[in-house]
């Protein structure tokens, strides 16, 4: 075959191949039994599949490796050995016919704050998979079906760590959204930030479902896309899960892809050879050309569900410069003890000031960085969604603080210094973290315009030598205080202005150094940020408390027509008075969060620190403890389930919500059990079904049953029926609760509802999953369905309250 990414670049749309799984099931796989073991023991089966996509006209087949870490390979599976075997199976069948492309599929697990695993532990087992696909022949990686970014970014990590096979990754969206808050444009700025090879997304939907997260990936996409729709929505006859869009139905709604611009064409569940054959009919005379993205090529800064993208030609954005110890007592004692609060408060008060990004320096004396980077920047992801920019002379604290962050921060920053590329350099492009290019070289301060043009020159020249793209690089502009050098103000515009116009690359400055030894400093610093945006100024590093700034940026973007209609202008400044005070609010664009003041307030903010103090002031006024629970914490929490429907809550707010009023349960467990009268939880039996080992919905929801009052026993997952059943019997159970993934477990599910109709057990049966709908629930006679975690609740209480009242 030849080389996967010159393939790439030919004018011809192609395709991937179609479901394993479906295919497999019509040779004899069992419900619950895994693909990989059925693989293992059926290579020839397996091998069939391949060549019947590629007879098909499939240019691409997938090995069928899934599920092939050893988070979830079975028992006496290696991961290395297993994937070794897959992909010289599809190797041999494919032989140069087509390119196999090794699946790296999710692990079931969260890194690190979501769950237990560090980054590194991930990329660890993605990459003892990627070497057995390397080693059995596999041309390329395909990460798919991801839902979280950090775990799509380290397998990506991985693949680069183990070799240099092309990397093509797919994310699965519901809604528009990812499963952790992730929308298809952040997935695809950080994907291009890693420079994978292609981007795509598959699973979840049909075509005509697929289209809308395209439309919202394309403003900036400028790497080859491709769609791996399902056949339509899976629906159960019998014992059968059934997809009904046919072959050349699929292959009708699959063509606006096509016009759209995707280098490639696939499919997800229930689709077959047959789906593949009149696909290729339908796209095989299309000449293919990369679209051109509506948006200017930018600079892109991503967290876990927020973009940044700093350009010369659009709105300027502001770096909150507050976490830094430099002349703070208390953060520099707290950072020296380990603690985070007053961080956390500087965090939260930038945030509601409009900060877009802020900037994380923990260097004091005394201090461990690369210890204490990492580590405050895991706990700032859980409490901020903006991206953040690590800030560290420190290389091994950059390299930490890359691993403990789940996108693209910006680093601040790499200097001509001796060496500093070389090494910063290489690790920023790894990790797919944009960073800020400084003009410093020896101990000499290059005052002049064309001084520091030739610092950076010189330092462009090195990074295009290493191979690291220019759309990672920001440039300081290098602000000098005018006091002592009267002349930089204006070298430092004609700095910003040249990377505008000849190189078109985005300035950043230190904003408040142009004003340092004189007095009024505000007045100075606003008039030189005005001047700065006109020359192209993308991003200033400040306090964005600063009312004055505010204004100035606010009625700048008006002036440089970056304000459609001053629409962001009128809604923050229409009350406004010259009065120096704080402006009267914040709208989208600058930011806005609730302070907190109440039980419920640290509920919905997700903030377990700032909760306990709470509850101590409350209980100090004689509160029941009861009360506090059924008066403030119950309601803070359906609050926040109703954010969570509304989509303005993603899954890692709804945890860190969850978790914090979990802290303010077991905060209060003492004075609850002290009460007399304590009140009996319902108890509620919850377990994945027996064959499925996916268990990362169903602990999403016992973490929210728990918080809302019930007791939940939690039996894990691959749960046979009879202990299910057998366990609420002698619990007493109100509710049990079914998960599955899994089209081929989720017929498990009918087992445990005829059992306990079978036994005369009075509880409610409740099931959910990726793959139930309520179709299936009535089907099976469950006695309720939840779409999420949320919903989960709801039903859970609809039902023990009807086992209350018999």
């Amino acid at each position: 075959m030849p080389d996967f990414r010159r393939f790439l670049k030919e004018r011809n749309v192609f395709a991937f191949d179609g479901g394993m799984g479906t295919l497999l099931q019509a040779r004899g796989l069992q419900p619950g039994q895994s693909p990989e073991a059925f693989g293992m023991a059926h290579p020839d089966i397996v091998a069939d599949i391949h060549r019947e996509y590629i007879n098909a006209g499939a240019r691409v087949v997938t090995t069928n490796t899934f599920g092939g870490t050893d988070f979830k390979l079975d028992s006496g599976l290696d991961a290395f050995s297993f994937n070794r075997e897959m992909a010289a199976v599809a190797r041999k069948a494919a032989g140069d016919r087509a390119f196999v492309a090794g699946s790296v599929g999710p692990t079931g697990q969260f890194c690190k704050p979501l769950g237990d695993l560090t980054f590194r532990e991930l990329v660890e087992a993605f990459a003892k998979q990627i070497r057995g696909l390397a080693e059995g022949g596999a041309d390329l990686v395909i990460v798919e079906t991801q839902f979280d970014l950090a775990e799509c970014r380290a397998a990506v990590i991985a693949a680069r760590e183990v070799g240099n096979l092309p990397v093509a990754t797919s994310m699965t969206f519901e809604d528009g959204v990812s499963l952790t808050g992730t929308r298809p444009l952040t997935y695809v700025d950080t994907m291009q930030n890693l420079g994978v090879d292609l981007i795509g997304t598959n699973c979840s939907a049909g075509p005509e479902g697929m289209l809308e997260v395209f439309k919202a990936m394309m403003p900036r996409l400028r790497t080859p896309f491709f769609a791996e729709p399902n056949a339509g929505l899976p629906e159960l006859e019998g014992d059968q899960t059934v997809f009904r869009l046919g072959p050349e139905d699929f292959a009708r709604q699959i063509r606006p892809f096509v016009e759209m611009g995707a280098k490639s064409i696939g499919g997800c569940c229930g689709t077959t050879p047959e789906h593949i054959r009149c696909a290729c009919k339908e796209f095989e005379n299309a000449t293919w050309t990369m679209p051109e993205a509506t948006e200017a090529r930018s600079l892109v800064v991503t967290s876990r569900s927020q973009s940044v993208a700093l350009h010369p030609s659009r709105r300027s954005k502001i770096i909150g410069e507050r976490i830094n110890p430099t002349g703070k007592k208390q953060l520099t004692a707290e950072l020296q003890a380990g603690q985070y609060t007053e961080a956390f408060r500087l965090a939260k008060e930038q945030v509601e000031s409009g900060a877009h990004i802020l900037d994380v320096n923990v260097g004091a004396p005394m201090v461990e960085e690369h210890r204490l980077l990492p580590d405050l920047v895991s706990s700032l992801v859980s409490r901020v969604q903006m991206p953040l920019c690590l800030d560290s002379t420190n290389i091994d604290a950059i390299r930490a603080g890359l691993e403990a962050y789940p996108g693209s921060p910006l680093v601040n920053s790499i200097s001509g210094e001796p060496g500093r590329m070389q090494e910063l350099g290489p690790l920023c492009k790894h990790y797919g973290a944009p960073f800020i290019m400084l003009p410093l070289q020896g101990r000499k301060l290059p005052v002049t315009a064309s001084e520091r043009l030739a610092v950076i020159e010189e330092l462009l020249q090195e990074a295009d030598s290493l191979g690291i793209p220019r759309h990672l690089i920001i440039v300081d502009a290098l602000v000098l205080t005018v006091s002592s050098k009267p002349e930089s103000a204006k070298a430092c515009l004609d700095v910003i202005r040249h990377c505008r116009d000849e190189w078109n690359l985005p300035t950043v400055c230190g904003l408040s150094n142009i004003s340092f030894g004189l007095p009024a400093r505000e007045l100075l610093n606003a008039s030189f940020l005005v001047m700065g945006m006109a020359q192209g100024l993308s991003a200033f590093i400040a306090n964005p408390g600063s009312s004055r700034l505010i204004e100035s940026v606010a009625s700048s973007e008006v002036l440089l027509n970056r304000d459609p209609q001053a629409r962001s202008y009128v809604a923050n400044f229409a009350e406004w008075k010259p009065t120096g005070g704080p402006l009267p609010g914040r709208d989208s664009h600058l930011g806005g969060a609730k302070k907190v003041e109440s039980l419920g307030d640290a509920v919905i903010a997700g903030v377990g620190d700032e909760i306990l103090p709470l509850i101590d002031a409350e209980l100090e006024k004689d509160r029941d403890p009861f009360d506090l629970v059924d008066a403030d914490l119950i309601p803070a929490i359906t609050e926040v389930g109703e954010k969570y429907e509304r989509k303005e809550y993603f899954l890692p707010q709804l945890l860190q919500s969850a978790e914090t009023m979990q802290t303010a349960f077991e905060h209060l467990r003492p004075h609850l059990e002290a009460c007399s009268g304590a009140k009996e939880k319902p108890k509620v039996i919850m377990a994945t079904v027996e064959g499925d080992i996916h268990d990362i919905g169903k602990n999403i929801v016992i973490l929210m049953l728990r918080n809302n009052g019930f007791e939940v026993i939690d039996l894990g997952k691959d749960v046979p029926a009879q202990r299910i059943v057998e366990t609420a019997r002698e619990e007493g159970a109100a509710v049990i609760g079914l998960s599955a993934l899994m089209t081929t477990t989720m017929i498990r599910m009918e087992e445990t509802v005829s059992l306990v109709r079978e036994m005369g057990l009075d509880c409610g049966v409740m099931v959910g999953g990726a793959v139930v709908t309520q179709d299936y629930a009535d089907k099976i006679g469950a006695d309720g369905y939840s779409r999420d975690a949320v919903d989960a609740v709801k039903v859970a209480k609809t039902l023990a309250a009807r086992r209350a009242a018999s």
